[in-house]
């Protein structure tokens, strides 16, 4: 995570910062299940959604990143001051069903995953992984919650790992990167939102402009007006950053659908349950070792992107009623705060219970947060665009542009999905 003192940190551990912990818990379980399902359905056909959706992510997540620091303010706090409850309240529960969604998603791949290596029901392991990680939000320090994130970032490399070992043919591989193949109709229209929610999911803005108030909170600026105001070095320093977030988040999407879609979509396995699943599916034909590192990718993963989720979905209610919100205050002096995280956590767990089709699951919560995503990405659009609340930081002519983009984009492929429902 990017720390706002330039000086304290060398550049290599800013580069293992708050862009890349953000861009790895952009590749949480619900990705996961979503990129390996987009490959073993249509195989390498859809490896050019990750370059295409790069910009878009680094825009939405540094927009989000720049208000953080700007106004000192998470999101929801600025939506609340400037947007009356009529906009705020059904945006919040948009954001709120998604997370929480999205939150039970990732605890059931991770209970999956681990039941390949411990054989008790999947609901037992799924009810452990929510107390050890709540307990871990509950009394572990913010640095200690910050540094354990870096580490679970870089598990995702065990991606790659099982790419390669699945031996890709190049020319496919080019074909399917550099030449967009899209079909009209409802499946593959509801994998391209799925893509879409899941690698411009909701918790993320809010994550991002969260941390980086905690992290101006870690410098000591304790208060609101301590914390307004971000330099030229500040806004470059967190665009190199997100940009290796970014970057990165997209090789490990981009690596997923290369598996699986070299490997099961062309052994005919086209209809998975779950991540796991996939896993499992790769060990015939690529080996244990990528079987393994699949499903060990998910669980350490889910360890990032599950605090993510529901701290961003605390953060989003407390700001919304003005209750204290703040990773740095211990649990005595923030308890509605922690309170909130507990309950969202228990809520996922209880949507574990229902016996939800994991792998529908997964790609569902992607869908969901593909329907909650753009409003709060053109609220956060209008927010950045305006001068009387960001100054000379408001965003440049090629930032807006990006910015419309993005918005016009996922707010079509929504439409495209809702038609092919209709039709």
């Amino acid at each position: 995570m990017v720390n706002t003192n330039h000086n304290a940190a060398p550049s290599w551990r800013r580069a293992i910062g708050l862009g890349l912990v953000t861009g790895a818990a952009d590749d949480d379980c619900s990705a996961i299940g979503t990129y390996a399902s987009a490959g073993a359905q249509f195989g390498l056909a859809l490896l050019w959604t990750a370059p295409v959706t790069l910009p878009m992510m680094f825009a939405v997540v540094y927009l989000s990143s720049k208000l953080g620091q700007v106004t000192g303010k998470g999101l929801f706090l600025v939506v609340k001051e400037r947007y009356p409850k009529w906009i705020l309240w059904p945006m919040l529960i948009g954001v709120l069903a998604g997370n929480t969604i999205e939150a039970a998603a990732n605890i059931a791949g991770m209970a999956a995953s681990l039941n390949i290596f411990v054989p008790v029901p999947p609901m037992m392991i799924a009810v452990g992984v929510a107390g050890t990680i709540l307990l871990f939000q509950l009394f572990g320090s913010y640095n200690l919650i910050r540094n354990v994130f870096r580490v679970f970032a870089l598990s995702l490399f065990a991606y790659v790992g099982s790419a390669i070992l699945a031996k890709p043919d190049p020319w496919q591989v080019l074909q399917g990167t550099f030449f967009p193949h899209i079909e009209a109709t409802r499946e593959f229209l509801s994998i391209l939102v799925a893509l879409i929610g899941t690698s411009l999911s909701a918790y993320l803005y809010t994550w991002q402009s969260n941390i980086e108030v905690e992290e101006k909170i870690a410098a000591g600026k304790t208060r609101t007006t301590d914390r307004k105001g971000a330099s030229k070095r500040d806004l470059a320093d967190s665009q190199r950053d997100i940009a290796v977030g970014m970057v990165f988040s997209n090789i490990i999407m981009y690596f997923i659908i290369l598996s699986t879609g070299t490997t099961l979509h062309n052994a005919g396995q086209t209809n998975i349950e779950n991540a796991t699943q996939a896993a499992e599916a790769l060990r015939p034909l690529v080996g244990n070792a990528a079987s393994y590192l699949f499903a060990t990718g998910i669980v350490a993963v889910g360890f990032l992107a599950v605090p993510v989720m529901t701290t961003g979905a605390a953060y989003d209610v407390a700001q919304a009623i003005g209750w204290r919100s703040s990773l740095h205050a211990k649990p005595r002096d923030a308890k509605a705060f922690y309170a909130l995280i507990a309950a969202f956590t228990a809520v996922a767990v209880l949507l574990n219970s229902f016996g939800f089709n994991p792998m529908k699951a997964l790609v569902y919560a992607g869908i969901v947060q593909g329907f909650s995503t753009p409003p709060l990405l053109l609220f956060i659009v209008l927010l950045t665009n305006d001068r009387t609340l960001m100054g000379n930081k408001a965003n440049s002519f090629w930032l807006k542009l990006l910015s419309w983009i993005t918005v016009t984009a996922i707010f079509a492929a929504d439409i495209g999905l809702i038609v092919s429902w209709l039709l």
